[in-house]
Protein backbone atom coordinates (compact mmCIF):
# COMPACT_ATOMS: atom_id res chain seq x y z
CA UNK A 1 0.00 0.00 0.00
CA UNK A 2 0.90 3.63 -0.51
CA UNK A 3 -0.12 6.74 0.69
CA UNK A 4 -0.27 10.62 -0.57
CA UNK A 5 -0.72 13.03 2.11
CA UNK A 6 -2.51 15.71 0.32
CA UNK A 7 -1.88 18.97 2.10
CA UNK A 8 -3.62 22.19 0.14
CA UNK A 9 -2.39 25.59 1.43
CA UNK A 10 -3.16 29.49 1.47
CA UNK A 11 -1.17 32.20 3.33
CA UNK A 12 0.61 29.58 6.00
CA UNK A 13 3.77 30.18 6.18
CA UNK A 14 4.06 30.90 10.54
CA UNK A 15 2.81 26.63 10.53
CA UNK A 16 3.65 24.86 7.03
CA UNK A 17 7.08 24.40 8.13
CA UNK A 18 6.44 22.71 11.41
CA UNK A 19 2.97 21.00 10.01
CA UNK A 20 5.24 19.17 7.61
CA UNK A 21 8.45 18.82 10.16
CA UNK A 22 5.56 16.80 11.97
CA UNK A 23 4.54 14.54 9.63
CA UNK A 24 8.22 13.82 8.28
CA UNK A 25 9.76 13.03 11.73
CA UNK A 26 6.93 10.60 13.07
CA UNK A 27 6.84 6.85 12.59
CA UNK A 28 5.47 7.60 9.12
CA UNK A 29 9.12 7.72 7.44
CA UNK A 30 8.39 3.68 8.14
CA UNK A 31 5.97 4.06 5.37
CA UNK A 32 5.46 4.63 1.58
CA UNK A 33 3.92 7.79 1.44
CA UNK A 34 4.63 11.25 -0.66
CA UNK A 35 3.47 14.74 0.74
CA UNK A 36 1.85 16.73 -2.15
CA UNK A 37 1.25 20.28 -1.13
CA UNK A 38 -1.10 22.76 -2.86
CA UNK A 39 -0.42 26.65 -2.93
CA UNK A 40 -3.58 27.95 -3.66
CA UNK A 41 -2.79 31.63 -5.02
CA UNK A 42 -0.72 32.21 -1.33
CA UNK A 43 0.26 35.91 -1.05
CA UNK A 44 3.33 35.21 1.77
CA UNK A 45 6.28 33.36 1.91
CA UNK A 46 4.26 29.88 2.00
CA UNK A 47 5.61 28.66 -1.55
CA UNK A 48 9.41 29.82 -0.78
CA UNK A 49 9.47 27.41 2.77
CA UNK A 50 7.94 24.73 0.78
CA UNK A 51 10.29 24.94 -1.39
CA UNK A 52 13.32 25.48 0.83
CA UNK A 53 11.65 22.12 2.72
CA UNK A 54 11.26 19.98 -0.35
CA UNK A 55 15.10 20.58 -1.70
CA UNK A 56 16.05 18.22 1.54
CA UNK A 57 13.25 15.43 1.31
CA UNK A 58 12.31 14.22 -2.24
CA UNK A 59 9.20 12.67 -0.81
CA UNK A 60 8.06 16.37 -0.86
CA UNK A 61 6.25 17.68 -3.71
CA UNK A 62 4.82 21.47 -4.03
CA UNK A 63 2.44 21.94 -6.75
CA UNK A 64 0.33 25.72 -7.93
CA UNK A 65 -3.54 25.49 -8.06
CA UNK A 66 -4.90 26.18 -11.39
CA UNK A 67 -7.75 28.04 -9.90
CA UNK A 68 -8.29 29.36 -6.60
CA UNK A 69 -10.18 27.42 -3.83
CA UNK A 70 -10.15 24.16 -2.27
CA UNK A 71 -12.23 22.17 -4.50
CA UNK A 72 -9.50 22.83 -6.94
CA UNK A 73 -6.31 22.18 -4.60
CA UNK A 74 -7.62 18.85 -4.08
CA UNK A 75 -8.67 18.04 -8.04
CA UNK A 76 -5.01 19.11 -8.70
CA UNK A 77 -3.72 17.10 -5.92
CA UNK A 78 -5.69 14.13 -6.25
CA UNK A 79 -4.92 13.91 -10.23
CA UNK A 80 -0.34 15.07 -9.05
CA UNK A 81 -0.90 11.61 -6.70
CA UNK A 82 1.07 8.57 -7.68
CA UNK A 83 0.11 6.93 -4.36
CA UNK A 84 -2.90 3.82 -4.36
CA UNK A 85 -4.67 5.97 -1.44
CA UNK A 86 -4.77 9.68 -0.32
CA UNK A 87 -5.29 11.34 2.61
CA UNK A 88 -6.43 15.14 2.88
CA UNK A 89 -4.16 16.78 5.60
CA UNK A 90 -4.76 20.05 6.77
CA UNK A 91 -1.78 22.59 7.06
CA UNK A 92 -2.86 24.09 10.17
CA UNK A 93 -1.94 20.85 12.17
CA UNK A 94 -5.72 20.61 13.65
CA UNK A 95 -5.29 16.83 12.14
CA UNK A 96 -3.14 14.20 14.45
CA UNK A 97 -0.69 12.78 12.49
CA UNK A 98 -1.04 9.68 15.15
CA UNK A 99 -4.47 9.56 13.41
CA UNK A 100 -2.83 9.35 10.01
CA UNK A 101 -0.45 6.36 10.71
CA UNK A 102 -4.20 4.86 12.27
CA UNK A 103 -6.12 5.55 9.17
CA UNK A 104 -2.88 4.06 6.72
CA UNK A 105 -2.81 0.80 8.82
CA UNK A 106 -6.66 0.71 9.31
CA UNK A 107 -7.01 0.77 5.73
CA UNK A 108 -4.51 -1.12 4.93
CA UNK A 109 -5.44 -3.91 6.96
CA UNK A 110 -9.07 -3.83 5.94
CA UNK A 111 -8.67 -3.37 2.09
CA UNK A 112 -11.17 -0.27 2.28
CA UNK A 113 -12.46 2.23 -0.31
CA UNK A 114 -11.89 4.95 2.85
CA UNK A 115 -11.82 5.40 6.37
CA UNK A 116 -13.92 8.31 8.02
CA UNK A 117 -12.41 9.84 11.00
CA UNK A 118 -15.09 11.52 13.40
CA UNK A 119 -14.09 14.05 16.16
CA UNK A 120 -17.74 13.20 17.56
CA UNK A 121 -17.82 9.73 19.07
CA UNK A 122 -16.38 7.31 21.55
CA UNK A 123 -12.79 7.91 21.85
CA UNK A 124 -12.47 11.58 19.58
CA UNK A 125 -10.59 14.28 21.46
CA UNK A 126 -11.39 17.63 20.72
CA UNK A 127 -9.65 20.92 21.96
CA UNK A 128 -10.71 24.48 21.12
CA UNK A 129 -13.32 23.89 18.94
CA UNK A 130 -15.25 27.41 18.23
CA UNK A 131 -18.59 27.55 20.04
CA UNK A 132 -20.28 29.45 17.59
CA UNK A 133 -18.67 26.95 14.86
CA UNK A 134 -19.28 23.75 17.23
CA UNK A 135 -23.47 24.34 17.01
CA UNK A 136 -23.27 24.48 13.31
CA UNK A 137 -21.47 22.02 12.55
CA UNK A 138 -23.60 19.44 14.96
CA UNK A 139 -26.70 20.92 13.34
CA UNK A 140 -25.64 20.70 10.03
CA UNK A 141 -24.15 17.01 10.24
CA UNK A 142 -26.71 15.59 11.99
CA UNK A 143 -29.11 16.83 9.33
CA UNK A 144 -26.58 15.22 6.47
CA UNK A 145 -26.88 12.11 8.88
CA UNK A 146 -30.83 11.81 9.06
CA UNK A 147 -30.99 12.45 5.01
CA UNK A 148 -28.20 10.08 3.86
CA UNK A 149 -29.34 7.27 6.59
CA UNK A 150 -26.30 7.07 7.73
CA UNK A 151 -24.58 6.66 11.04
CA UNK A 152 -21.75 9.13 10.54
CA UNK A 153 -21.83 12.24 12.41
CA UNK A 154 -18.41 14.17 10.90
CA UNK A 155 -19.04 14.59 6.84
CA UNK A 156 -17.62 17.88 7.34
CA UNK A 157 -14.62 17.43 8.53
CA UNK A 158 -11.45 17.19 5.78
CA UNK A 159 -9.09 14.44 7.33
CA UNK A 160 -9.69 11.39 5.77
CA UNK A 161 -8.13 8.91 3.46
CA UNK A 162 -9.82 7.49 0.34
CA UNK A 163 -8.45 5.08 -2.04
CA UNK A 164 -7.17 7.65 -5.12
CA UNK A 165 -9.54 6.17 -7.84
CA UNK A 166 -12.64 6.83 -5.97
CA UNK A 167 -11.54 10.48 -5.71
CA UNK A 168 -11.06 10.32 -9.52
CA UNK A 169 -14.96 8.77 -9.93
CA UNK A 170 -16.04 11.81 -8.28
CA UNK A 171 -14.70 14.44 -11.07
CA UNK A 172 -16.17 16.91 -11.71
CA UNK A 173 -16.15 18.29 -8.02
CA UNK A 174 -18.68 20.59 -7.95
CA UNK A 175 -17.55 22.84 -4.62
CA UNK A 176 -15.23 25.24 -4.80
CA UNK A 177 -14.55 25.88 -1.11
CA UNK A 178 -14.85 24.31 2.64
CA UNK A 179 -17.87 22.56 0.94
CA UNK A 180 -15.43 20.39 -0.58
CA UNK A 181 -14.79 18.28 2.10
CA UNK A 182 -18.72 17.24 2.27
CA UNK A 183 -18.77 16.62 -1.48
CA UNK A 184 -16.42 13.85 -1.12
CA UNK A 185 -17.88 11.86 1.89
CA UNK A 186 -21.25 12.12 0.92
CA UNK A 187 -20.59 10.81 -2.55
CA UNK A 188 -18.75 7.99 -0.71
CA UNK A 189 -21.82 7.49 0.87
CA UNK A 190 -24.02 7.40 -1.98
CA UNK A 191 -22.24 5.35 -4.17
CA UNK A 192 -21.89 2.56 -2.20
CA UNK A 193 -18.31 2.46 -1.63
CA UNK A 194 -16.74 0.37 1.25
CA UNK A 195 -15.57 2.60 4.27
CA UNK A 196 -15.39 2.55 7.94
CA UNK A 197 -15.97 5.51 10.84
CA UNK A 198 -13.11 5.73 13.91
CA UNK A 199 -12.64 8.21 16.75
CA UNK A 200 -10.12 11.04 15.64
CA UNK A 201 -8.43 13.94 17.82
CA UNK A 202 -8.95 17.55 16.41
CA UNK A 203 -6.91 20.83 18.42
CA UNK A 204 -7.72 24.31 16.63
CA UNK A 205 -4.80 26.01 14.97
CA UNK A 206 -2.68 27.97 17.42
CA UNK A 207 -0.86 30.09 14.69
CA UNK A 208 -2.39 31.70 11.39
CA UNK A 209 -5.52 32.94 10.42
CA UNK A 210 -8.68 30.50 9.62
CA UNK A 211 -10.02 30.50 6.73
CA UNK A 212 -13.23 29.29 7.14
CA UNK A 213 -16.37 31.88 7.56
CA UNK A 214 -19.53 30.53 8.81
CA UNK A 215 -21.67 33.45 6.80
CA UNK A 216 -19.68 33.07 3.41
CA UNK A 217 -19.55 29.23 3.56
CA UNK A 218 -23.23 28.50 4.90
CA UNK A 219 -25.26 28.52 0.99
CA UNK A 220 -21.92 26.82 -0.20
CA UNK A 221 -22.75 23.91 1.89
CA UNK A 222 -26.36 23.88 1.75
CA UNK A 223 -25.94 23.71 -2.21
CA UNK A 224 -23.39 20.92 -1.96
CA UNK A 225 -26.05 18.89 0.41
CA UNK A 226 -28.53 18.74 -1.63
CA UNK A 227 -26.56 18.22 -4.85
CA UNK A 228 -25.06 15.09 -3.35
CA UNK A 229 -28.34 14.53 -2.40
CA UNK A 230 -30.03 14.58 -5.45
CA UNK A 231 -27.64 12.43 -7.14
CA UNK A 232 -28.43 9.70 -4.37
CA UNK A 233 -32.05 9.76 -5.66
CA UNK A 234 -30.93 9.65 -9.16
CA UNK A 235 -28.61 7.00 -8.43
CA UNK A 236 -31.39 4.58 -7.22
CA UNK A 237 -33.71 4.89 -9.81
Amino acid sequence: MSLTILIPTRNEQSIIGKTIENITKSKIKELNYEIIIINDFSKDNTSKIVNKIKKKNKRIKLFKNTQPGLGSAIKVGVKKSIKEYVCIYMADQSDSVADLIKYYKYVKKNNLDAVFGSRFISGSKVKGYPLKKLIFNRIFNNMCKIFFLNNYNDYTNAFKIYRKEILISFFPIVSENFNVFLELPLKTVSRNFNFKIIPISWTNRTKGKSKFIIKELTSKYFFTFFYCWLERILLKK
